[in-house]
Parts: C-alpha cells; sequence; structure tokens
C-alpha cells in the first residue's frame, strides 16, 4: 500500500468517527442533562443514589452474614463427621470384645477350678495359663483393658454391686470381692464389675 492510499483511507476513518459523534446525543438527552444540572435535579438524583446505596450496603452485609453462617455450619459439620469417625474407629470393637469376654471368663474358671497339686494336671494347666496370657495380650493391643476393683472404694459407672455386706475388715464403700471382672475398650465400659462391697 502506498502512502497515498494510507493517507485516503485515515481521512475516510476520520470523517466516519465525526458522524457517529454526531449521532450519539439525541435532543431528549441534551434535555436530560440540563435538568440535572438544576440543583433541584441535582438534589433529587443525590438522594436516590444515597438511597441505592444503603440498598445495597444492607444486602451485602445480609450476604456477608450468610456466608458467616454457612462457613460456620460446614465447619461444625466437619467436626461433627471427624469425630463420628472417631468414635467409630474406637469402638468398632465393642461388639467383638462383648463376644470374647465369655471365653476369657471361662479359661480364668478352668485355671481356678484345677488341682494345681496333681502333677498329671501340671502340664496342661500351664498350658492353659500361657493361652489366658496370650489371650489377654491380644486384646490389650487393641485397647481392651481389665477393671478388677478388689480393695478400692465402690465407683459405679465401672462396678456393679451383686451385694452389700457388712464387714469388719473393710472400709465402708469399698469392694470387698470381684465375682467377676469387668472390662473397658478405650476407656468405655463394656462391661462393669460385678463386686461385693463393705457397708
Amino acid at each position: 500500500m502506498s502512502q497515498e492510499e494510507k493517507k485516503i483511507q485515515e481521512e475516510e476513518l476520520q470523517q466516519a468517527v465525526e458522524t457517529e459523534a454526531d449521532v450519539v446525543g439525541t435532543d431528549a438527552d441534551i434535555d436530560w442533562n440540563h435538568e440535572v444540572d438544576s440543583e433541584e435535579g441535582q438534589e433529587t438524583k443525590i438522594a436516590q443514589l444515597e438511597a441505592a446505596l444503603l440498598a445495597s450496603e444492607a444486602r451485602a452485609k445480609e450476604n456477608h452474614e450468610a456466608m458467616l453462617r454457612a462457613l460456620a455450619d460446614v465447619e461444625n459439620m466437619r467436626r461433627r463427621s471427624e469425630q463420628e469417625v472417631d468414635k467409630a474407629r474406637k469402638y468398632a470393637l465393642g461388639r467383638f470384645v462383648e463376644e470374647l469376654l465369655p471365653v476369657l471368663d471361662n479359661i480364668e474358671r478352668a485355671i481356678d477350678a484345677a488341682d494345681c497339686e496333681n502333677e498329671v494336671i501340671k502340664p496342661f494347666l500351664e498350658g492353659v495359663e500361657l493361652t489366658h496370657k496370650s489371650f489377654v495380650d491380644a486384646v490389650t493391643k487393641f485397647g481392651v483393658s481389665v477393671i478388677n476393683p478388689e480393695g478400692e472404694t465402690f465407683n459405679p459407672e465401672f462396678h456393679q454391686a451383686m451385694s452389700i455386706q457388712e464387714s469388719a475388715d473393710h472400709a465402708s464403700n469399698t469392694v470387698m470381692f470381684v465375682m467377676q471382672k469387668g472390662y473397658e475398650l478405650n476407656g468405655r465400659v463394656v462391661r462393669p464389675a460385678m463386686v461385693m462391697v463393705a457397708k
């Protein structure tokens, strides 16, 4: 393209812009601008703008408060979910432990009932005692602990009183005898200890 052609195109473009600029404003737009210029029109316009601003600020405040409530709800739900998952993980074995406890009780009864003086039974007794020890070690690994409160103060959260007897050898409200050991799983009682309490 030559210099002359470029110059002609620029002139045509300039004329088109000037023509469009002439068409942009109508008589109504000019009248409106004159109205706004008047003092009364300006006050009205300012009042309208202030009202619109106040309404926008109120909506923004409502939206902000709604967003904060939604965030708080989400945070509370997340915390509750974490607690429920933690509880489920800790106490998932509860029913399984409840089923194992009678087996553990029977092994202990077999040890208590065995005649320790009989040489024929001693090897069997040793085997049962080792089985009992490995059984207790296995359940202890999973958070099961024994509640054996003999000589301790009676605590209804961990002990179940089967009988109350007067005793000169024990202080009042003390566990005299444990009829059946109790067990807890990660701090939660699975089975309370059955005890005899001194009066």
